[in-house]
């Protein structure tokens, strides 16, 4: 007498005998399906993905591209008071804003495509007192151009001091 043994002896789960498949995975795969369409939508409204770090702050070279604009704009401004100037003017104008948009490059922002229509300085109502006020605008330019030059890293210190040089010329170039 040959004694034979069902075929699911130790097993609560009957196996499909031609998946391969036992009831609980099925049921496991149908409940992890299940949560996963649930948590889905809770990813998109902020709740799992939290970005609790501070924006970065500005790069240090911000202020320069800014003044390098103003500086720009006044020369403009001037040039436009007084036509006789605008071929002294001109050329210290685009230098700076040269010196605007190499300087955006280097900390990666743009450059306003237009530029600014009202410089922060009135031009003076004649000429000799147009490039006083812009020398001296020059000299203060040129101090802050230094001032960032000397704490700069090394890749940076070359424009600076080149902007710092540019600003002392025009100087020279508005007397």
């Amino acid at each position: 007498m040959v004694l034979t043994c069902p075929v699911g002896i130790g097993r609560t789960t009957q196996r499909d005998q031609a998946s391969g498949h036992s009831r609980r995975k099925l049921l496991r795969a149908g409940a992890l399906l299940a949560l996963g369409g649930a948590a889905a939508p809770l990813t998109g409204c902020d709740l799992f993905d939290r970005d609790d770090e501070p924006a970065p702050p500005p790069d240090p070279l911000r202020p320069m591209v800014d003044e390098s604009l103003a500086l720009a704009a006044a020369h403009r401004a001037s040039a436009a008071a007084h036509p006789e100037l605008a071929d002294r003017l001109g050329p210290i104008a685009e230098a700076h804003t040269a010196h605007a948009t190499e300087l955006a490059r280097v900390i990666g922002v743009a450059v306003p495509s237009a530029p600014a229509a009202d410089p922060t300085i009135a031009p003076a109502t004649d000429p000799a007192g147009a490039l006083t006020a812009l020398r001296t605008l020059e000299k203060t330019g040129q101090r802050s151009a230094t001032v960032a030059c000397a704490s700069a890293p090394a890749e940076r210190a070359a424009l600076l001091g080149s902007i710092a040089a540019a600003r002392a010329t025009h100087q020279e170039a508005l007397k």
